[in-house]
């Protein structure tokens, strides 16, 4: 007979970005592995994992709603016990037991690989528990479940952050920047790629500061090169890269390269040299400027998608429009928004000329609107030509998604494929029809 240890079932919710995937991976692989039976709904768990982001306020709100919900079920008796983990747990502590009363567990960033064995404490015990551990050191990454489709995944090259922004609370959260070793991410690729990943997603807070605290000669594009040799593997996108961190010679890299995408994700946050300078940022107006054309013309079929942050304390009208002209003129493939949140402990949350929030609000729909009239024009401007897609699934109505090389997963539009059965994971070459929005309509050739 099986013991009673053994039919506790788990729900895992993931919160936040791709760096919180891949720790929910991790979390479920450790989960599966312990021989606890994972629960198709997490409302009908036993124990309820949370995987929380802290990053900024609506992030926070967000994971105490999916806090609060989790706890009105056990409440209920629909679940035993609710532990939250994650970034939240990291940022916020013992706080949370306070914040949400019925939290049957926390655990910080460094108590992730011993979820399994947390699990099974918190199930025999009848108080709330608190759990740390060894976040020195990036951990490995291998062995996951993943929550993506199979064809690809999320490739975490480093952890922490060490630049100052005087908005950001990552540093505070996830501690300073470290690397992980050459040797430990290409077995992380290797064993992805033996489970049919076709497109690696690289990330990290800060992808372009990889190799700095390794040894010499041990950069990102050193690094690129020996991913290159995993012969599975198609697709190499760089996501999360720092302006200041984008050298000639990792450009150069991904010029010559048939794996590595011609798809530069680099959040440049503002453009007023005053504005930048106040967020600690080491870019200029012109730097940033020089840099966009830089990409565009030593990249063939440049893809760029940057994040902008608008109602920064000092943010008048007048830079503010100085930010959208310079949108209108960079014109971003994609592009993502933020208003600014005053995060506790940082910098900025303490400076004077706080933007009224229904300011920052208007900024934003302003922003977004122009950014939707270049993003509209530039789907416009592919009608008619021909993309490889990879396939990814299907959508309501039958039609198979996929997503050309300037379509992260998750974050970019897609392509609408007609007349097409191809599995996911495949590439197929396709003509494109139509736009509909932010996503294209195409056939297969």
């Amino acid at each position: 007979m099986a013991s009673k240890k053994t039919k506790t079932t788990v729900g895992l919710v993931s919160l936040g970005c791709a760096k919180n995937t891949v720790d929910s991976e991790r979390m479920l692989a450790e989960i599966t592995l312990a021989g606890l039976p994972l629960a198709a709904d997490p409302d009908r768990a036993d124990v309820v994992v949370i995987n929380t982001c802290g990053f900024i306020r609506p992030a926070v709100e967000e994971a105490i709603e999916a806090i609060e919900h989790a706890v009105r079920q056990k409440a209920r008796g629909q679940v035993r016990k609710v532990i939250v983990a994650g970034c939240l747990a990291q940022r916020l502590g013992r706080r949370l037991f306070e914040r949400v009363r019925g939290i049957d567990a926390v655990v910080e960033l460094g108590g992730r690989d011993d979820i399994a064995g947390i699990i099974r404490k918190t199930i025999e015990s009848k108080l709330p528990a608190f759990y740390t551990g060894d976040a020195e050191a990036p951990k490995s990454d291998k062995t996951r479940l993943l929550i993506t489709p199979g064809h690809y995944a999320y490739l975490r090259i480093s952890e922490g952050c060490s630049r100052s922004c005087s908005f950001c609370t990552i540093p505070a959260i996830r501690g300073p920047f470290r690397s992980k070793p050459i040797w430990l991410v290409i077995e992380e690729a290797s064993e992805l790629a033996r489970a049919g990943v076709r497109e690696l997603n690289v990330i990290g807070q800060d992808t372009t500061a990889y190799g700095q605290d390794l040894e010499a000669g041990e950069d990102l594009p050193v690094l690129l090169t020996e991913l290159e040799k995993i012969e599975s593997v198609k697709w190499i996108r760089l996501l999360y890269m720092n302006p200041a961190g984008i050298t000639d010679k990792l450009i150069e890299t991904v010029a010559r390269s048939g794996k590595i995408l011609p798809y530069v994700d680099m959040p440049v946050q503002h453009i007023n040299d005053d504005i930048l300078k106040s967020m600690r940022r080491v870019e200029t107006e012109r730097s940033i400027r020089s840099l966009v054309q830089k990409l565009r013309s030593r990249l063939d079929g440049c893809v760029l998608r940057t994040t902008v942050m608008v109602g920064y304390p000092g943010e008048s009208e007048r830079r503010f429009r100085q930010l959208l002209d310079f949108i209108r003129w960079a014109r971003f493939d994609a592009l993502g928004c933020f208003t600014f949140s005053p995060e506790e402990g940082t910098a900025a949350a303490a400076l004077a000329e706080q933007v009224p929030e229904p300011v920052k609000q208007d900024r934003y729909r302003r922003l977004m609107l122009a950014q939707r009239e270049i993003a509209f024009a530039a789907n416009q401007n592919r009608i008619g030509t021909e993309l490889v897609c990879l396939i990814d699934g299907s959508d309501t109505t039958g039609r198979r998604c996929g997503r050309f090389y300037g379509q992260a997963p998750e974050i970019d539009g897609i392509c609408l494929l007609e007349n097409c059965r191809e599995k996911p994971g495949s590439f197929v070459r396709v003509a494109v029809q139509s736009a509909e929005g932010y996503d294209l309509v195409a056939r297969r050739i």
